[in-house]
């Protein structure tokens, strides 16, 4: 194009070698070159940080292209409006080996780009490594977006000389409810959950607390994690109960007895966390896998032995199926127990983005009475796998 300006630009952010002249509006060549030639001057290879501009720009268009929206749910009698996937973080508070920061805040970001609106941490999560790693990942987004993202948080768990105690008195209660939004930088919280039991607080004491909680604008729905129905209903003579959230998978049905049913009478929205069986779902472990010192799963009998060769065996099985009906075994995992009765929402861990890559698809899959039936048989040489609790 004789007489126009020209620069020079990729032909493809992924090749960033292969240039082209590219017009530049209005305004005449560089006096050092003739006008019907391309400059020379200018003509010189990308320099480093231009090839990573580049690459990082073809990341991102790609990521814009997979943006979708995830279908929304109102969990239980609340009116959170959140996503059947939440993202978990107990992960990012130690006892699961080995972590890349990075790759932590990667993946919580691309949940948000992939749809998920809904996180759960705690205060027990490392005391503040967890929360501060969520800050760290969505506090733009929390600052611009606030009313789109849910933030669920836990506390009533104290760490001492001899390990993490139970303690939902209101004053451990009210100063975990402000560390925890020191640590998230927000000025509330959405749903705060008592994490576990606590056998020695009266449950009106513990009600009392929330209730001052909810009237300070400080959180703003209440409910409870690993509570069996009964504990349930003795919170709720002071305080109504919104949410549970308890351990819930393949492995592990025993709340289809009585905490399921109880959740589906009185409208409470459950979010089970643990539907890959703590990693054993995820079709990534092997006979020979090797895991950290310091992941609590190293010294689980649940995952040594031979019950665990036998539960892998049923792992391998249910890959097959899941393979025959298009799915990963950690899609079809976590989108079973989501078709469960009166399951709301599956919280699922992840550790680096293609993890959460992994299992979001998993809220739009839709199995059939067949499917589940077929499942059901395959589970019939299971053993039993739960998790660990605050006494280890």
């Amino acid at each position: 194009m004789p007489g126009a300006r020209h620069r020079l630009r990729p032909r493809s952010a992924l090749e960033p070698s292969a240039l082209e002249l590219v017009p530049l509006e209005g305004g005449s060549p560089p006096a050092c070159a003739p006008r019907t030639t391309f400059p020379e001057c200018v003509r010189r290879p990308p320099t480093e940080g231009r090839l990573r501009a580049w690459a990082v720009r073809a990341r991102a268009d790609r990521r814009l292209d997979d943006r979708r929206d995830m279908k929304r749910i109102r969990l239980g009698r609340s009116d959170l409006e959140v996503s059947p996937i939440c993202f978990g973080t107990w992960q990012f508070g130690g006892d699961w080996g080995s972590l890349d920061e990075q790759e932590n805040v990667d993946a919580m970001r691309r949940a948000l780009e992939l749809g998920v609106n809904f996180f759960d941490t705690a205060q027990a999560y490392g005391f503040g490594a967890s929360e501060q790693l969520v800050q760290k990942a969505l506090g733009d987004e929390l600052r611009s977006r606030r009313d789109e993202i849910v933030i669920a948080t836990k506390g009533g768990l104290r760490m001492t000389d001899d390990g993490l105690e139970r303690d939902s008195s209101p004053q451990w209660l009210r100063q975990g409810v402000e560390d925890s939004l020191g640590y998230l930088g927000v000025d509330h919280v959405d749903l705060y959950q008592i994490h576990w039991p606590d056998k020695d607080t009266p449950f009106e004491e513990t009600a009392g607390a929330l209730s001052e909680l909810v009237r300070e604008g400080k959180i703003r729905h209440v409910g409870v994690s690993n509570f069996n129905a009964d504990e349930m209903r003795g919170l709720e003579s002071g305080i109504a109960v919104e949410t549970l959230q308890p351990p819930y998978h393949l492995f592990r049905r025993d709340i289809e007895a009585d905490v399921l049913p109880y959740c589906r009478e009185h409208d409470i929205g459950v979010l089970v966390y643990g539907p890959l069986a703590h990693g054993l779902l995820s079709g990534k472990f092997a006979r020979d896998t090797q895991l950290d010192d310091d992941d609590w799963r190293a010294s689980s009998e649940l995952f040594q032995g031979e019950n665990f060769e036998r539960n892998l065996e049923v792992v391998e099985d249910l890959g097959r199926f899941a393979q025959e009906r298009g799915h990963t075994v950690a899609q079809l995992a976590v989108a079973w127990t989501l078709a469960q009765p009166g399951v709301h929402v599956a919280i699922t861990g992840a550790r680096r983005p293609d993890h959460i890559e992994g299992t979001a698809p998993a809220a739009d899959i839709e199995l059939s009475d067949d499917d589940l039936q077929r499942i059901d048989q395959i589970m019939e040489g299971a053993v039993s796998v739960a998790g660990p609790t605050p006494e280890g």
